[in-house]
């Protein structure tokens, strides 16, 4: 990913731009979650992380990257986390490592 590239992804801000409204809704959702989780944001990013990897949700990796990074994570966090989930979910997991690679290379 380089310097260029935008952190959300073409269809998260579609989703902005073409429904504001419904966009919003969302992301204050998306902020009562979090306020509502018992674990701090490093740990949280992290868990995301391994998450969308598994579901191969590749899209959100460098937002969840970035935001794993101001929270303290460090590279071999992030990749760990990205490949916690080989057993479950396969080496889908490893199709998120390019992304997230690409995005601590920018930092």
């Amino acid at each position: 990913m380089g310097d260029n590239s935008p952190l959300v992804s073409n269809a998260s801000q579609a989703f902005a731009q073409e429904a504001p409204d419904h966009a919003k809704a969302w992301a204050e959702m998306v902020q009562a979650i979090a306020k509502a989780s018992a674990l701090e944001p490093r740990t949280r990013d992290l868990c995301y992380l391994a998450v969308l990897a598994a579901l191969g949700l590749e899209s959100g990796i460098p937002f969840l990257v970035k935001s794993a990074v101001t929270s303290g994570a460090s590279r071999q966090e992030i990749i760990s986390a990205i490949l916690v989930g080989l057993l479950a979910a396969g080496d889908r997991v490893t199709q998120a490592l390019p992304e997230a690679i690409a995005t601590l290379g920018a930092e």
